[in-house]
């Protein structure tokens, strides 16, 4: 089992001499490698333990080793394995090496040795505890932007393709008659729903799906149980996903990566950008979001001709300012007649400056706490931290829903997807239902969350596919329960049962999932 040691280079005397790493995992472990426009990379690591880590001074943390072997091992005490030297990465600040902690075969409790690229094999593991939380999980960290005045963009509300015209009675400039007593009515939904179209993009909430291109049968890496494509069929109008590089960093290509391209690899971003694509060329009268998981804080310089290869860059939203207050957001009748109909964020290192289009999140919107384990669901602020209310007030919102419980595996606490609440969780009503959620929000913040974000959103209360219904509850809109829903699923009704959860991703729920 891979989790990556960080340690100062030691002398070459000391290089073979193995330290033990800890089950409780008090070790300083890498988290995925950071790609600079030079090509050089860096470790960026999970921040496990605050006493053992330095700030950088932008939000990222590197692990306060020292030389001495015996420091080493005072922080690497345990019993769970051994750590061995894997490899050197050296940059402009010195030389770093990553250490490689394994579980030893037959070690402990009759353990298995496993790794991520051999699971076929594996036993498989379950959890359902469910009982209020005594800790919450910390959140993805990075540095967070902000801006002491608004910007105006260049570029802004360019059309990059030809603009759509509605059919049925819209009113606009090209069909508007003075002769008539009454303006003439739109027919055509936007979204799905007429009423949507005049309303600004700032005031309507989609349902989202977290980790959308993780979808694979039997890997405890996926968050959902069928493909973009019928997301976006069922009415799914947000897109979560996130960018790793493959082999630990070393890659030419971002692939979309459940934390670690080992565990789940989606493939290139630009096939699930270009499948999101073509959807949108055959749907004018809608608008997706897209917020990309920057996993590796890579300059978007290194993701944008891969975005662009997918053919989605012509359909993308440029705004006007930076940031975006809520008044500043288009209807969406507005972004369809200019086909600036993706929206799309970046949620840490974006560069509006130089890629209007390719939005930071974190200084237009903000996210409820990150894993949920509390099944109120506390609608609060998490990211961005410290962000004042009256400032949280004007900009767009998350709410993740997607709840997980700690589950014990050889003593180590870890978190895994709540899947045998699926129902409960997705529902329109009841305790930890997505419906009570996003209500108990309207009443805290005046306003209803932009995104539900959740896991298996064809799943729920009373119906597969309930979501759709809290949606349109605060919507303050009808939702159709005779759409069709989940089409690619063998069993959109979740019996009682639970997912099975491989040994080789519950040992890896200690590194974050976004």
């Amino acid at each position: 089992m891979h989790f990556k040691i960080v340690a100062l280079l030691l002398a070459a005397t000391a290089l073979a001499h193995k330290s033990t790493c800890p089950g409780s995992g008090r070790c300083c472990r890498c988290l995925t490698n950071r790609r600079y426009n030079n090509g050089q990379t860096q470790c960026v690591y999970d921040r496990v333990g605050a006493k053992d880590w330095g700030d950088d001074g932008h939000g990222l943390y590197f692990c306060k080793m020292t030389a001495s072997q015996d420091k080493i091992a005072e922080y690497c005490r345990g019993e769970a394995g051994h750590c061995h030297l894997d490899s050197a990465i050296t940059y402009g600040m010195g030389s770093y090496d990553c250490w490689d902690c394994e579980k030893e075969e037959g070690a402990g409790n009759g353990s298995q040795t496993v790794s991520y690229t051999a699971t076929s094999d594996l036993e498989f593991y379950t959890g359902t505890r469910t009982e209020k939380p005594t800790r919450q999980t910390g959140p993805p960290t990075g540095p967070y932007q902000s801006y002491a005045s608004k910007i105006t963009l260049t570029g802004a509300n360019s059309s990059t393709t030809a603009g759509t015209m509605f059919t049925g009675t819209l009113t606009t400039e090209a069909n508007f008659t003075t002769t008539t007593s009454s303006a003439p009515k739109n027919t055509q939904p936007c979204n799905n729903h007429v009423e949507f179209c005049t309303r600004k993009y700032s005031n309507i909430t989609n349902v989202g799906c977290h980790n959308s291109p993780f979808v694979r049968p039997g890997n405890s890496g996926s968050n959902q149980e069928v493909d973009v494509i019928t997301q976006l069929n069922d009415g799914v109008r947000f897109l979560q996903a996130q960018i790793q590089w493959p082999g630990n960093g070393t890659g030419t290509t971002p692939h979309f990566c459940h934390s670690t391209c080992d565990l789940l690899d989606a493939g290139p971003i630009y096939n699930w950008l270009g499948q999101v694509r073509e959807w949108i060329d055959q749907h004018p009268f809608d608008v997706v979001t897209i917020l990309l998981g920057n996993g590796n804080y890579s300059d978007p310089s290194l993701y944008v001709p891969f975005i662009e290869r997918s053919g989605i860059t012509k359909y993308v939203y440029n705004p006007p300012y930076l940031p975006m207050a809520l008044k500043d957001w288009p209807t969406l009748e507005e972004m369809i007649l200019r086909g600036q109909r993706v929206v799309m964020f970046l949620d840490y290192q974006a560069n509006q400056t130089k890629y209007p289009w390719l939005m930071d999140e974190f200084s237009q919107a903000w996210e409820t706490p990150f894993d949920p384990m509390d099944r109120s669901f506390p609608c609060t602020v998490q990211r961005p931290p410290d962000l004042p209310k009256e400032a949280a007030k004007d900009r767009l919102y998350i709410m993740n829903h997607n709840l997980n419980v700690e589950f014990n595996v050889f003593g180590v606490s870890l978190l895994v997807p709540a899947v045998s609440l699926l129902n409960e969780t997705n529902g329109v009503n009841g305790t930890g239902s997505v419906g009570l959620a996003a209500n108990n929000c309207r009443a805290d913040w005046g306003r209803a969350p932009n995104v539900l974000n959740v896991d298996y959103y064809n799943y729920g209360s009373p119906k597969p596919c309930s979501v759709f219904a809290a949606a349109a509850a605060v919507n303050n809109v009808t939702y159709d329960w005779t759409m069709p829903c989940g089409q690619g699923s063998a069993a959109p009704v979740l019996m009682i049962k639970s997912l099975w959860v491989s040994f080789v991703a519950v040992m890896v729920a200690g590194v974050w999932f976004h």
